[in-house]
């Protein structure tokens, strides 16, 4: 694998630049709490984020999905950019022109739910302050918390273009804002209408069906009541789940085809309570003929389905709730009473009139608001709304077609089904803080749709026009932020270069509430899809598969986790954890194993260092016949490159930092330094070649390693001979793919195979570490045979070894310890132990209790009570445990046998 010669942009090697006179630790622990803050500095100075520097090269963009100014970012907001961290450094590596635009949203309901919270502790409502005064309260809420949200990404190593900052309330933004809502009013595609809508009585506001929390399987009640048919002595029974919206009915419906209710269509029952006379209907849509009494009442102004049926039978609808949840002056005796108190009234009126037949327990499904948690209403409103079934239609096509590629592909379904059944989106709502619709009305009430503050009406002519109250809906301005963000609906040079991005990274919870609208509005109004690739990634939860919650105590915070463990460890477990299911695991433990790989590679650059510093000029010495150490790491460091390549572009986050795991933990640490050892303490050609290649392989892993780690790998860069003034500004390491060699690979794996039971075998047999042993190697296998004669050094210094015998057959016999590994026979005499008998003695011992724990464990396991009422994952870990113990009492039994040899 190989580099392409000098850093871009003309800068020379040599130690990286810094105006404070700052320098990277180079001994002691890897200590990221005083590295961390350098690098985000030297980042700044060198300033290597911004987009534009390289012209020449294709484009690659991301859009920062922005998280809202509410408050601190949790590990969700973490895993999100750490993902997309790790794309745009492997891009811009890789020599593209990146533009990562970052940004935050305004977040309407969620920000005005905040700012009034701080205002309510300190005795003050925003009714107190009034519009103007309070919108001025959040901005001054932005500008404490914006800073501090940025400041976060930033230490999370995020390397986007700050220079590029957006906000979703900027004038820019605000302009395109107003230009879309213009455009589509004009189009005949947003209207204001009467309409039934989901209601937050604690937010007071309309709300989108995408912002509706539906809790299934909530236990309720199922009260049955009887209605009096005018004239008759009959009652028609009918069931509810909300007595307090009875106050509104206005019908009760029958199936035209249900004998038990023949004669009573046209007939007029008596509301209870309210004694008001309601019409019976029939109508075979609503009414399920063999769900309970068949008779189902009607309230258009509260329930989506009944307002159906009151647009087909022309029936009124009476509105009895207020905006705050209380009865309105229509519900007579109950007025302003709040909706439950409201309920239990009625229930105990109807009781006391010989009303309520029966009450019983029942499951219902619960709206909820996924801000406050608030039960929801459907209530009878005036709000504008989009006809979105003509922006669906061609973002539908977009992926099924394959001009967008959603990943992983199974959320494809889900998105599928959701555009083929979308509804009319309500973008209007009734708060202060957001962007104002642009409407306008005279005194007559004609509307003025326009861009700017018109000073008549655009239809009488009037002036003293009055501006919409209402807001927009903020998923209306977040799903333009592709293109507002770059200068639309100016054709600005930003647009026409870094439009359409690249990849849209995000979590699946916002697919429709974000990205779908994202690509009706940029199919829409750019006439292209807005990005190519949609990657979905799980979301974050602990060991058990649990959402993370205060009420659970499993809750990680960022800041937390970057302080104790760094913040290339949280980074590497994000990314390690991002696999293609719905879940991404973050636990202590992983974090503290993700810190030792860490030290890991810091404690082997140190290693590194020390034999290129004062070394001779590999120049000076003689070139070396390549050995199978150098081609086994250089072939394996290339598969390495290759494999982070292929999972980067296939955007398997978590197959890359298994790859680098691998090759670095095990190849490079704990195989390829040990063995270079040998190599260095022979010098000549020998430890040229081993530095060589410890530097080879060391400079390309760090720059595989850096989009993931990208604090530690510019420490240990900055140290070495030669440093470039950052790895961000380096290029991407092209495996050399002519240095893949599979048959040094195995030749590299045998070795390593036989050193490792070597060291087994000594563990086994009880024998001190330290001991140096002789070891006679036998094998029937010609090449086995050269191999272990041309690795003699390597094999002694690595096993431990006092004298190495390597003989062609089965080995010189007698008693011996023995073992095999893969083509070698191995043998060490009794003869070089100090007491074979008293190693015979421990072995049996071992034997005898290894074989009695099994025994019983396989009794255990024998047993059909502990199989089939144990937990499952017990059960499992028994049957491991019987296995380990098994291997270890064939392998005790084996050296028995060898010792006991004639």
């Amino acid at each position: 694998m190989s580099g392409r010669g000098a850093p871009r942009d003309g800068a020379p090697p040599g130690p990286a630049p810094s105006a404070l006179n700052e320098s990277p630790g180079d001994a002691g622990a890897w200590s990221p709490g005083q590295a961390e803050p350098r690098w985000i500095r030297r980042w700044d100075e060198l300033d290597l984020f911004r987009a534009g520097r390289r012209p020449d090269r294709p484009p690659f963009t991301i859009v920062i999905p922005p998280p809202n100014i509410t408050g601190n970012l949790h590990l969700g907001h973490a895993l999100d950019n750490t993902l997309q961290d790790i794309l745009v450094r492997w891009r811009r590596m890789r020599g593209d022109d990146v533009l990562w635009l970052p940004g935050i949203d305004h977040a309407g309901i969620a920000t005005q739910m905040v700012v009034e919270r701080d205002l309510a502790a300190r005795g003050v409502s925003r009714h107190d302050l009034g519009r103007e005064k309070f919108v001025e309260e959040v901005w001054r809420w932005k500008e404490r918390n914006g800073p501090e949200i940025l400041g976060t990404l930033k230490a999370l190593g995020c390397s986007c273009d700050w220079s590029r900052t957006r906000f979703t309330l900027d004038e820019g933004l605000s302009r395109a804002v107003r230009e879309v809502f213009v455009r589509l009013y004009d189009d005949g595609l947003i209207a204001r209408r009467r309409a039934l809508v989901n209601w937050c009585p604690s937010c007071r506001t309309a709300l989108s069906d995408l912002e509706v929390d539906r809790r299934e399987g909530d236990a309720g009640r199922l009260w049955e009541i009887a209605y009096p048919v005018e004239g008759t002595d009959q009652r028609l029974v009918v069931a509810t789940t909300r007595p307090e919206t009875m106050l509104g009915d206005t019908a009760v419906a029958v199936h035209p085809d249900d004998p038990r209710h023949e004669g009573l269509a046209g007939r007029m029952v008596r509301l209870p309570l309210m004694n008001r006379l309601i019409p019976v209907i029939e109508d075979p849509v609503l009414v399920d003929m063999t769900f309970g009494t068949g008779a189902v009442k009607v309230t258009p102004a509260h329930d989506f389905n009944d307002f159906a049926v009151g647009e087909r039978h022309g029936l009124p609808a009476i509105t009895v709730l207020t905006e705050d949840g209380k009865i309105s002056a229509e519900g007579g005796p109950y007025a302003g009473l709040d909706r439950f108190e409201a309920r239990k009234k009625i229930v105990e009126d109807l009781r006391a009139a010989g009303l309520l037949v029966s009450v019983k327990d029942h499951s219902v499904a619960l709206a909820v608001c996924d801000r406050c948690g608030t039960v929801l209403e459907p209530r009878l409103s005036t709000q504008w709304f989009v006809a979105i079934a003509s922006l669906a239609a061609p973002a539908l096509e977009a992926v099924e077609q394959g001009t967008i590629e959603i990943v992983p592909p199974l959320w494809k379904k889900t998105y599928y089904e959701w555009m083929r059944h979308i509804h009319d989106w309500c973008i209007s709502r009734q708060l202060w803080w957001g962007h104002r619709i642009p409407a306008w009305y005279c005194a007559d009430g004609h509307i003025t749709v326009a861009r700017e503050a018109p000073a008549a009406c655009g239809t009488c002519g009037k002036g003293g026009l009055r501006q919409d109250e209402d807001v927009l809906d903020t998923w209306f301005s977040s799903g333009l932020w592709p293109f507002s963000t770059l200068g639309w609906p100016e054709e600005t040079p930003d647009l026409k270069r870094y439009y359409p991005t690249s990849v849209l990274v995000t979590g699946p919870d916002i697919l429709f509430f974000w990205v779908a609208r994202m690509i009706m509005m940029g199919l829409r109004f750019q006439g292209r899809a807005p990005f190519g690739h949609v990657y979905l990634h799980g979301l974050v939860r602990d060991e058990h598969g649990h959402k993370m919650s205060k009420t659970r105590g499993n809750v990680i915070r960022p800041e937390d986790a970057m302080k104790t463990y760094g913040t290339d460890a949280l980074r590497f477990t994000l990314a390690s954890g991002a696999s293609p299911g719905p879940s991404v695991p973050v636990t202590p433990a992983r974090l503290e194993g993700t810190r030792a790989f860490a030290t890991k590679v810091w404690n082997a650059a140190r290693f590194v260092r020390m034999q290129l510093q004062g070394a001779p000029a590999d120049a000076q010495d003689p070139p070396a016949e390549a050995a199978v150490p150098e081609q086994w790491i250089l072939s394996r460091l290339a598969r390495t490159g290759l494999e982070v390549e292929a999972a980067l572009q296939g955007f398997r986050f978590d197959l890359a930092a298994s790859c680098l795991y691998q090759f670095l933990w095990y190849d490079f640490c704990d195989g390829y330094i040990e063995m270079s050892k040998v190599s260095l303490a022979e010098g000549g050609a020998r430890a040229a070649a081993a530095r060589r290649t410890l530097r080879t392989c060391l400079d390309t892993t760090l720059r595989l390693l850096h989009p993931f780690m990208p604090f530690l790998t510019e420490e240990i860069a900055s140290t070495l001979p030669g440093a470039r003034p950052s790895l961000a500004g380096a290029d991407w390491p092209v495996p050399d793919e002519a240095a893949i060699d599979g048959h040094a690979e195995s030749q590299a794996d045998d070795l390593r195979a036989l050193v490792a039971r070597v060291r087994n075998l000594r563990a086994e047999a009880g024998l001190e570490p330290a001991r140096r042993l002789p070891l006679t190697l036998a094998s029937e296998d010609d090449a086995a045979l050269a191999l272990a004669v041309g690795a003699r050094s390597l094999i002694m210094k690595l096993a431990h070894l006092k004298s190495l015998d390597v003989r062609e057959g089965r080995g010189a016999g007698g008693p011996a310890l023995r073992s095999v590994s893969g083509r070698y026979s191995l043998e060490i005499p009794t003869g070089a132990l100090a007491d074979p008998g008293g190693l015979r003695g421990r072995i049996e011992r071992d034997l005898k209790k290894v074989s009695a724990d099994l025994a019983a464990r396989s009794r255990k396991l024998g047993s059909e009570s502990f199989v089939s009422k144990a937990p499952p994952d017990v059960v499992e870990k028994e049957r491991g445990i019987a296995a380990e113990l098994a291997e270890r009492r064939d392998r005790l039994t084996e050296l028995l046998t060898g010792l006991q040899a004639p």
